[in-house]
């Protein structure tokens, strides 16, 4: 098991009476000592939050290395690790849009995620802004919303040919737009162009 390394003093030089002042990490969750104060406590989740962010991007940092090194070899591999493979590819959809020096250690995952379909100069923006006033992604959503419904509408886009889907495919999409909190259209043109832009590099 690992573990994290919160844990009180130890007076007697007992390892397994250490042990039980730490949390413990195991493969289903963690074990939490009945004396663990509210100080080491938070600091267990200051630490589990930013394993989370982490794990976001090095999942996404990941499967795009395999799209790139191995092309279409890499879905197997993806799938043989045992993870969402929906979810790993929103990963790397994000990651995609930010090279390593562009992130924001001090925003999560989540901040990112919002602004991925920004273009990058008004990402910098909202990044900057997110960080000065310590929006959580919620307040960053609010507030980009608001920013858009104030601006004025663009001019009418040109239309797509009419297509003609199957049901269960149309709510296939659904079910993945929903899981990046996005409307179906838009989920769709995020897609088109996410799939353009690994075509045409």
């Amino acid at each position: 098991m690992d573990q994290l390394a919160v844990s009180k003093p130890d007076r007697v030089p007992n390892q397994q009476g250490a042990r039980r002042r730490q949390v413990m990490v195991t493969s289903l969750g963690l074990q939490i000592p009945d004396a663990l104060d509210i100080t080491a406590w938070e600091q267990v989740g200051h630490k589990i939050s930013a394993i989370a962010n982490c794990t976001a991007w090095c999942l996404g940092d990941w499967l795009v290395y395999g799209q790139y090194k191995y092309g279409e070899r890499y879905r197997a591999v993806a799938a043989a690790v045992n993870l969402d493979f929906q979810t790993l590819r929103n990963y790397a959809w994000v990651a995609r849009r930010y090279e390593l020096e562009s992130r924001r250690e001090h925003l999560s995952f989540q901040h990112h995620a919002e602004l991925a379909a920004v273009p990058p100069e008004a990402r910098e923006h909202w990044l900057d802004l997110a960080e000065e006033h310590h929006w959580s992604r919620n307040e960053l959503r609010r507030n980009l919303r608001a920013t858009r419904t104030a601006t004025p509408p663009a001019p009418t886009p040109t239309a797509l040919p009419q297509l003609s889907i199957a049901a269960d495919r149309i709510a296939r999409w659904r079910d993945a737009a929903r899981r990046l909190g996005r409307g179906l259209e838009d989920w769709i043109v995020l897609t088109l162009d996410d799939g353009a832009e690994q075509a045409l590099s």
